[in-house]
């Protein structure tokens, strides 16, 4: 089992950033790709950015230039940078990881709430 803790979340104003954090904690061997999604009410959860352990990384359309994911695999930790903010990304963000040893399963965090207000 992988438990996943998201933390950074808050509100902030429209052209600033934030950093969300992902620490992933159990059976933390097999974890492979890490990524983040967002969702709000009435929507699908969507992709925002993921990244492999070899640091291949892909972004959806709407976040890109904006958004940075990276990773510390001693750590287990996946960071998004988001800067430029907009209130189109005032959303619940969910670090995802899958594992090797657990074929098309995800796990996911709790969520972080990110708003994005004047």
């Amino acid at each position: 089992q992988v438990q996943l803790v998201e933390s950074g979340g808050g509100l902030v104003q429209p052209g600033g950033s934030l950093r969300l954090s992902c620490v992933a904690s159990g059976s933390t061997l097999g974890i492979h790709v890490m990524g983040w999604y967002r969702q709000v009410p009435g929507k699908q959860r969507e992709l925002v950015a993921q990244i492999t352990s070899v640091g291949t990384t892909n972004y959806a359309d709407s976040v890109k230039g904006r958004f940075t994911i990276s990773r510390d695999n001693a750590k287990n930790t996946v960071y998004l940078q988001m800067n430029s903010l907009k209130s189109e990304d005032t959303a619940v963000y969910y670090c995802r990881t899958t594992v090797w040893y657990k074929v098309d399963y995800d796990y996911w965090g709790q969520g972080t709430q990110v708003t994005v207000s004047s």
